[in-house]
């Protein structure tokens, strides 16, 4: 039976709560297509790849975590944001968008999901107070930082860029998925073994060797698959509705 994009709509809103988090992008409908969805596309990045590969799987709704309409981005749909909005009000596809909120939520979230399947544990908040981007845990029991790396590559599918320093084993760790690099300082201040993200800035080795934590950037589509893969797992659960993830891939 198909529910209604409203209906939709609210339960993304319920389950990610954006005004909760000042944001780069407007969270939530972004492009608004058929008024009922059977059948919705999850993914990355609302590339056009992705919106080809809904149109072919004749999908209603797409959901991602990298949508539109960026703070400081050119306003003109020209080019190839023309193409892929174009693309979508061709084929009355809704978009569904949500950045920051798909990062934090609790469960959900890209940063949840990846500590799960990392096996992290004690999860708490790496910037203090109620919402927090960056997360910092523990590895009970400890683990080497090759051995880290390895169980990176493992969950991830490639092998992450790795800057190891002095210390043997990784007690505690802090996190943060795409491109979260500029967190490394925070986590080296309290003296966390380990910072994982998934991109890498020239001064981010230097910050990893001079204040002695271990480094890794493991990709940031890499590392921000899981968390729309989730949500849509959710509304599948909530809803008679059809959701397939589709990994558009990208070694970035």
């Amino acid at each position: 039976m198909p529910v209604s994009r409203m209906a939709l709509l609210d339960a993304l809103n319920t389950l990610l709560q954006p005004q909760l988090i000042a944001d780069g992008c407007p969270n939530g409908l972004q492009i608004e297509g058929k008024a009922l969805i059977t059948k919705m596309v999850t993914g990355v990045t609302a590339s056009q790849a992705l919106i080809d590969r809904a149109v072919e799987c004749k999908a209603d709704a797409i959901l991602v975590h990298h949508g539109y309409f960026w703070k400081g981005e050119d306003s003109c749909l020209t080019g190839m944001k023309k193409k892929r909005i174009a693309t979508l009000l061709k084929h009355d596809i809704n978009l569904f968008a949500y950045h920051l909120p798909l990062d934090i939520h609790p469960s959900l979230g890209n940063n949840a999901q990846l500590a799960l399947r990392l096996g992290i544990s004690n999860i708490q908040n790496l910037e203090g107070g109620k919402y927090s981007i960056a997360l910092k845990g523990a590895f009970t029991p400890p683990i080497t930082p090759k051995a880290l790396a390895a169980r990176l590559q493992q969950v991830l599918g490639k092998v992450p860029l790795f800057e190891q320093v002095e210390k043997e084993l990784i007690h505690t760790v802090a996190w943060c998925t795409g491109g979260g690099q500029k967190y490394i300082d925070l986590a080296a201040n309290e003296g966390i073994d380990a910072f994982i993200t998934g991109e890498v800035s020239e001064q981010t080795i230097h910050t990893a060797r001079e204040m002695n934590i271990h480094f890794y950037a493991a990709g940031h589509h890499a590392t921000e698959r899981f968390g729309v893969q989730a949500v849509g797992d959710y509304l599948a659960s909530q809803f008679e509705l059809e959701v397939d993830f589709i990994d558009i891939a990208n070694p970035a």
